[in-house]
C-alpha cells in the first residue's frame, strides 16, 4: 500500500484511508458523493417532504369531507 505524510501532522497514512488517524484531518477526495456512496446514505429530503404533503394532504381533504357532509345532510 502506498503510504503519503498528512500535510497537518506529517505522520504517514495510507492514500486510500479517508482521515489522518493521528490528527483527524480528511484527505482530499471526501466529497458528499463519496460519503453517501460509503455509507448507502442518500439525503431524504425529498422523502421526507413527499410523507409531509400528503399527511396534509389528506387532512384537508377529510375536513372538506366532513364540512360538505354536515352541509348537506
Amino acid at each position: 500500500m502506498e503510504k503519503k505524510k498528512c500535510p497537518q501532522c506529517k505522520n504517514l497514512i495510507l492514500k486510500t484511508s479517508p482521515i489522518c488517524l493521528y490528527c483527524g484531518r480528511p484527505n482530499k477526495f471526501i466529497t458528499k458523493e463519496y460519503v453517501n456512496k460509503k455509507w448507502n446514505k442518500n439525503n431524504n429530503k425529498n422523502v421526507f417532504d413527499y410523507i409531509f404533503i400528503n399527511k396534509y394532504f389528506v387532512f384537508f381533504l377529510l375536513l372538506i369531507i366532513t364540512i360538505v357532509v354536515i352541509k348537506f345532510s
